[in-house]
């Protein structure tokens, strides 16, 4: 398509002071964003890919955390000089973008009843947000460093502030992240991590779609996943409920 693909960085600071030691930053950026306060270090963005909001930007617009969106445009300052990460996750020759303003991003199910000024229908700019989150050093330093600062009881964890789009790529999702969304078509994994199972792991993913049709299950599992066994009381109140249906189809002589 001609596109050239976009990574955005994130900004990290520690003491107000950007982060400059290229070990610790590269850690720092490459951790899971449920460690992070759901900002991610990298955001790589293709116009018309789909995106996810990670905060409550808007509720009472329909702007609120995982919402869905479509990623029309950046905007964003360049940089003084080129920049270049090395990570094998990327594709050839990104634009790496450590100063984004702003991500124009299309929501479908926005309630905003007239378009932003120079701004399409339901296309909402979406700010750099910022949060604060520890990051535990102890992975870095030698283990006689680590040792003697915890019987030194001193603390080898990091305060740190990062600045970055509140967005993520949904091409995959864990089971919580998908609740109350309806999905075009979704591959679920329906084999269970150890431990107890939830109903709502297999009950979620699998009402995602419209149609069975856009449900592919990506490898096989134990039968053993699907049913669950009601309590008493959901039995109960199963039956309550019919008895209500029963009489309410005789007192309005609905059909069966």
């Amino acid at each position: 398509m001609g596109l050239t693909p976009i990574v955005c960085i994130a900004q990290d600071y520690i003491h107000e002071k950007p982060v400059d030691d290229l070990r610790l930053r590269k850690v720092i950026l490459e951790l899971r964003d449920n460690k992070t306060e759901h900002l991610s270090g990298y955001l790589p963005l293709v116009p018309g890919m789909p995106l996810l909001l990670t905060e409550n930007i808007a509720t009472e617009l329909g702007l609120s955390n995982v919402t869905q969106g479509i990623f029309r445009q950046l905007v964003y300052d360049e940089p003084p000089e080129d920049v270049r990460y090395h990570n094998q996750n990327f594709p050839p020759n990104p634009k790496f973008i450590t100063q984004p303003k702003y991500a124009l991003v299309e929501f479908p199910s926005c309630k905003l009843n007239e378009k932003l000024a120079q701004l399409s229908s339901k296309i909402v700019p979406i700010a750099v947000s910022e949060q604060t989150f520890l990051f535990d050093t102890k992975e870095l330093l030698p283990e006689n460093v680590t040792k003697a600062a915890k019987i030194n009881k001193k603390t080898t964890k990091l305060t740190v502030k990062r600045k970055a789009l509140p967005l993520i790529s949904p091409y995959s999702m864990t089971i919580h992240k998908s609740q109350g969304q309806t999905l075009d078509k979704i591959i679920v994994d329906l084999v269970m991590p150890p431990g107890p199972l939830k109903l709502a792991s297999v009950y979620v993913p699998l009402s995602r779609v419209k149609r069975l049709d856009d449900l592919l299950i990506i490898r096989p599992f134990e039968f053993a996943t699907l049913p669950v066994k009601p309590s008493t009381a959901k039995i109960e109140e199963l039956k309550r409920l019919d008895r209500i249906a029963q009489n309410t189809r005789k007192r309005f002589q609905f059909i069966a």
